[in-house]
């Protein structure tokens, strides 16, 4: 065994082997390494489940019952929830998983970085500041009419909140959501318990209002007879595409959960809270989400809902005006709540980033005292604020939809890496060079076989009782070494097939553009890739090393590789359809981003200068290192 097998001494910098660079799995090692203060521990089940809750229902709830009920679902709207929360929790399912065995800020561009590498990660994390960065402005920007009910009507706010339109700047410039944006900044900044505090509270509030519509809407519907579902077109009016349709629609509803795997390095007891948080969070969600519908839509039928304001209305027709108050102050703590959920987790991924050397080191600094990325949290809400102030973001919201959607597949493919194809190399500083070439001397002289080799000398004159009388050992050795590489050359390409297959073939069932017979074809080749890696990973045993990939003992996502291949198929068509003009503009700054990576991110990585080694040698090389401490 010489060096090259211990590590092949590879110093990945340039060209496409930097995009394919991956960093070590999460350590108490690595952390040692990088020094610096780390981010309190104070996070629990119960305040991961306020983060999770607070994050996903948004006031979009409060419009998206009626919206999807009049164009597509009707009565039959609390089945897309359904299955849209079905839909989110194979997402979620994949999310336990990897934040139980990575519990490190990041969420899947960290993930992407352990699991497929250094530019798909860099992607995933741009993609995801911009999500940050926008749907931090659009909530805010969303609370001020609302808040403006309370003052008695859409422009009743106090003159230096009201929104004023500037002539020479063509913009209509919002005070209210640019102070809402420095306040939660602010409070983000005292520290993580404080702040999580503040939203449980929040999120508290919420639950009750939707409680409120759940109990008082069932009461008048039980009095008057449920008027909603006896109208003469049944259940399923648009038939069963529009119930599909509404579930497409209303999967957005659950974006949020994975802003509780952002806040994995704060979790006390990742393992097991994680998963726990995640998984009871979405279930409330789905629960609060299919009882309001059911409320809702017995209360008026379906094609005499207000789009706008279904729920206030729905109460007004049976007499209880004074519940749109009511209503109107749970989609304000629905929005604020949310709108801290989505400065949270954008400062961690920076960090993360920095961390890692592809942005400036400025925004991985912890306070010392807060132990919180103060400085990372300050640029966010402040970026955040002006454009909340300067810019109505309403039309860009769909680039919001392109970085979660395209995390949430990033997630599901990196499930299938670890499963099947997890990292058999580890990254060591260049330091470690003179370690790994005096372990690589010392396997050539004394190997440390099954039973041991005398000297090299012994070896030389025949004397060799390894090949010579245990040669079956040897041989049955080698050979478990090819079919193990066997296995994961054939499980690579099965992944491959199901990747390029998925996208081929939503592609091509959205491309309406194209004759049918096309179509058709089309669709048929990429089909037949989809199910042939799926039956080809089906069939194909998964790798050993996934025990022991990361922290053991969490959460282990189920019916792999179904599961992560339905979210792949999933949310690939979500994105494909996502239209024209959202990718457009997301196009512009995933361009810049390559820009940024190439011209700072390659060339800083803390990756630029390490040597990959063998897992199974990386023990070895650290206690030979004069760097290692017991």
């Amino acid at each position: 065994m010489g060096f090259e097998e211990l590590g092949n001494g590879k110093k990945r910098r340039w060209g496409i082997r930097s995009l394919l660079r991956r960093k070590q799995v999460d350590s108490d090692r690595v952390k040692t390494r990088e020094g610096g203060h780390q981010l309190a521990k104070e996070l629990s089940v119960l305040q991961l489940v306020a983060i999770g809750v607070g994050s996903t229902i948004g006031a979009g709830v409060y419009v998206l019952v009626g919206t999807v009920a009049r164009e597509h679902a009707g009565p039959s709207l609390v089945i897309s929830f359904l299955i849209a929360g079905v839909a989110a929790a194979l997402s979620a399912f994949c999310y336990a998983e990897l934040a139980s065995r990575c519990p490190s800020a990041g969420s899947a561009y960290h993930y992407s970085y352990i699991c497929v590498g250094e530019g798909v990660a860099w992607l995933i994390g741009w993609a995801l500041i911009l999500e940050y960065t926008i749907g931090g402005s659009a909530v805010a920007r969303g609370i001020s009419p609302n808040l403006a009910l309370f003052f008695g009507g859409p422009d009743s706010l106090p003159s230096f909140l009201a929104r004023v339109y500037i002539p020479w700047l063509d913009v209509v410039v919002d005070p209210c959501a640019a102070v809402l944006v420095l306040i939660v900044t602010g409070l983000l900044c005292v520290g993580i318990k404080e702040s999580t505090f503040v939203q449980a509270i929040i999120t508290s509030l919420n639950v009750c209002v939707m409680l409120f519509v759940i109990i008082a809407g069932g009461y008048i519907g039980f009095k008057d007879g449920w008027i909603g579902y006896s109208v003469a077109s049944g259940f399923f009016p648009y038939g069963v595409n529009g119930m599909l349709a509404g579930s497409a629609t209303v999967f957005f509803a659950y974006i949020g959960f994975d802003s509780v795997a952002s806040t994995a390095e704060e979790v006390k007891n990742p393992q097991r809270d994680l998963p726990l948080g995640i998984a009871t969070a979405l279930s409330i969600c789905c629960f609060l989400y299919m009882m309001v519908s059911v409320v809702v839509i017995g209360l008026v039928p379906y094609f005499a809902m207000d789009p706008d304001t279904p729920i206030s209305s729905a109460f007004a027709r049976h007499g209880m005006h004074w519940a749109m108050y009511v209503v109107t102050a749970g989609a304000v703590l629905a929005l604020c709540s949310t709108l801290m959920g989505s400065i949270l987790p954008q400062p961690r991924i920076l960090m993360a980033m920095a961390r890692d050397g592809l942005l400036p080191s400025f925004f991985s600094d912890v306070n010392e005292r807060t132990q919180v990325p103060v400085k990372s949290t300050i640029v966010t809400g402040v970026g955040s604020a002006v454009l909340a102030f300067f810019m109505d973001v309403s039309q860009l919201a769909g680039m919001v939809s392109v970085g979660t959607l395209l995390a949430f597949t990033m997630v599901a493919i990196s499930i299938l890496i670890l499963r099947y194809v997890p990292p058999n190399e580890m990254p060591l500083p260049s330091s470690f060079q003179d370690s790994i070439e005096s372990l690589s001397f010392h396997e050539e002289e004394v190997p440390k076989g099954p039973v041991g080799i005398s000297d090299k000398r012994n070896k030389q004159s025949g004397q060799d009782g390894t090949s010579k009388d245990f040669p079956l050992i040897i041989k049955n050795t080698d050979e478990d070494k090819l079919n193990e590489q066997k296995r994961r050359k054939y499980a690579a390409w099965s992944i491959a097939f199901v990747c390029i297959g998925v996208l081929i073939l939503t592609s091509s069932a959205s491309a309406f553009s194209f004759p049918e017979y096309l179509r058709y074809i089309i669709c048929s080749f990429g089909g037949l890739l989809f199910l042939v890696g799926l039956a080809l990973l089906s069939w194909i045993d998964q790798d050993n090393g996934r025990h022991s990939f990361g922290h053991s003992g969490g959460f282990i996502c189920p019916l792999v590789p179904f599961l992560p291949v339905l979210c792949i198929l999933i949310n690939s068509y979500l994105l494909i359809n996502l239209g024209t003009s959202t990718w457009m503009r997301v196009s512009i700054w995933l361009v810049i981003g390559v820009f940024v990576y190439l011209f700072y991110g390659r060339s800083n990585s803390s990756l630029t200068d390490v040597i990959y080694v063998s897992i199974a040698h990386a023990n070895e090389i650290y206690k030979s290192s004069t760097e290692y401490v017991a």
